[in-house]
């Protein structure tokens, strides 16, 4: 922490005497480069914009390309395979060695642990999908629960996907609430993306009160915008018929304000979108999903609103670092979408659950009112008696101007947002400007760790703990050179991929090597690796190094089977 000090005030921050900062990490699910406002997206994101204004924004920031792999990298500054992760939370994957054990490793700390350690309180709220035991029948079954993890204070979903009015798995520290029974959030109407906010707040709130003195971490993890696509119609009303002109007119739009603000460098030739706006049936049904879409997202921006006013009315916000970002592109997925239309009833046929009912399912069989959940084409999304995603076309608009989705190493699999903003420690020179280091998840640990203070350790609860894999950001928030020593790899159902400097090499499963010059040819429309054989035989040796170090297995593994995208039958229920 001297060191940064030290460098902030060579910038000439008002640092030096500062308190160690309180840190938000806010985390959102299934969205893609181009969404927000200040990436080039239309949907309304002015309070992350605003943070973006007064912070700094990454343009080469890297997740993993799936939700759990990127939740354990993220809370643990390791490789997702090092922290147990190295699918998703599979039961089966346990055979086929610790790498897939489909659990947070006890060989891994996470951030909450590190800074409880160093005199933080800890809090989260959210989607947690690291803990292969989502549903606990004994207290030993909550192990892996975040307050088992460092955690002071949960309210979130152990399990990775369900309802926004109706969520599995919702669970209040380390008791299961239903969202309609529970005494201590009682809201006129119950939506999961606002409950999240609410939470949020309530936490920063309540250590103002309490533990004044004391620094804290706060690990927003929310599910927008993840399938199912629900949201309150008074958000979706603000996007009706925004979406009317199609992928191709919004894509081109977005690449236009790319442009505008230095996200697109001229030389980058735009992947082309896979799906044609002629080609769609039910072009009114096509805009909805969009619409829908576009409100959870304007919703959680409504959230983080909400939580910046109460760091403000608390005098908690200038020496607190927000670090936004997204576990994924988007996502390409036909949940919901295939089927014959279901019709909405005009009268609930089913009985109407208790208050107090524990909604066992991902995707509910009802609403609470009695109303039957439908999937199928043509179900126009948003209430809560409907589950669907908003597929392939709009996936790929969302990751404008990138190839690939969710699930896949090409950029638009694993390209996110990151936004910097900490008023007490963000250089004069670099807030609202772009920075253009290549970064990963598995900074966030070591940049939370030198700025807290804390200390790594090299054992904890009697476990020896692997060092951590990444680099601290600091010097970039200073305005300084980030040195970056190794690579960065990816991994995940055999869609591979190892970065050296501006140098790509990635392989779609099952297909082989591509070589791309990312500085040149981000978008990736180019492949050198017949050009460059030396350099992809160099750049695969090391990836394969990276590979037997972190325990990665031949993709499909062993007692799976793969399906589309690479998605085990199991797997593609999570």
């Amino acid at each position: 922490m001297r060191v940064l000090l030290a460098a902030l005030c060579a910038c000439g921050a008002a640092l030096c005497a500062a308190p160690r900062p309180n840190i938000i990490v806010i985390l959102t699910d299934d969205m893609g480069y181009s969404d927000l406002g200040c990436y080039g997206g239309e949907i309304a994101t002015p309070h992350l914009d605003a943070l973006a204004a007064g912070g700094l924004r990454f343009t080469q920031f890297y997740n993993t390309a799936r939700c759990c792999p990127t939740r354990a990298a993220l809370l643990t500054g390791l490789y997702s395979h090092q922290a147990g992760i190295g699918h998703m939370v599979d039961d089966w994957s346990v055979k086929v060695g610790e790498a897939y054990a489909g659990d947070l490793s006890r060989k891994a700390v996470t951030i909450a642990e590190v800074l409880k350690g160093g005199g933080y309180s800890t809090y989260m709220a959210g989607k947690w999908h690291v803990a292969r035991k989502a549903k606990a029948e004994s207290e030993a079954d909550k192990d892996n629960w975040p307050l088992a993890r460092g955690f002071d204070r949960f309210y979130g979903t152990i399990h990775g996907a369900g309802s926004f009015y109706d969520p599995n798995t919702l669970v209040r520290d380390r008791s299961p609430v239903s969202p309609y029974a529970d005494p201590e959030y009682r809201p006129k109407e119950y939506y999961y993306t606002d409950a999240l906010s609410d939470h949020a707040v309530r936490f920063v709130t309540e250590h103002r009160e309490t533990k004044p003195e004391r620094p804290f971490f706060l690990y927003l993890a929310y599910t927008a915008a993840h399938w199912p696509l629900h949201a309150k119609e008074a958000d979706v009303a603000k996007y009706r018929g925004r979406y009317d002109a199609g992928y191709g007119a919004v894509s081109a739009a977005r690449l236009e304000k790319m442009r505008k603000l230095g996200l697109l460098d001229p030389r980058w030739k735009p992947a082309p979108l896979r799906d044609e706006w002629a080609a769609v049936g039910d072009k009114a049904w096509e805009a909805r999903c969009m619409e829908v879409y576009a409100a959870m997202v304007d919703a959680m921006d409504q959230g983080v609103g909400r939580l910046v006013a109460a760091l403000k009315a608390n005098g908690q916000f200038e020496n607190t670092l927000i670090l936004y970002l997204q576990d994924n592109g988007g996502c390409a997925e036909a949940m919901g979408r295939n089927g014959p239309f279901k019709p909405r009833a005009e009268k609930p046929s089913l009985p109407p659950l208790a208050a107090d009912y524990l909604q066992p399912d991902m995707i509910p069989k009802q609403t609470r009112d009695g109303f039957p959940v439908r999937q199928g084409g043509g179900v126009m999304p948003g209430p809560a008696d409907t589950y669907v995603g908003y597929g392939r076309g709009w996936a790929g608009v969302s990751n404008t101007p990138f190839r690939e989705y969710k699930h896949w190493s090409h950029e638009g699999g694993i390209s996110t947002p990151l936004i910097a903003h900490w008023p007490a420690g963000v250089g004069q020179g670099v807030r609202g400007g772009l920075d253009y280091h290549p970064a990963h998840l598995i900074d966030i640990m070591a940049t939370c760790v030198e700025l807290s203070g804390a200390d790594y350790p090299r054992e904890f609860a009697g476990q020896k703990i692997l060092p951590m894999e990444g680099v601290s950001l600091t010097p970039v928030l200073a305005g300084r050179i980030l040195d970056r020593p190794a690579p960065v790899f990816w991994e995940h159902e055999g869609n591979r991929a190892v970065r050296i400097g501006d140098w790509k090499l990635v392989s779609k499963h099952p297909g082989g090597w591509e070589l791309y010059d990312i500085q040149s040819d981000r978008t990736e429309t180019a492949d050198l690796a017949a050009a460059q054989p030396e350099r992809v035989r160099e750049m695969a040796a090391l990836w394969d190094a990276w590979a037997a170090r972190v325990g990665v297995r031949p993709w499909p593994l062993a007692g799976g089977k793969s399906g589309q995208g690479g998605k085990t039958k199991k797997a593609a229920k999570k």
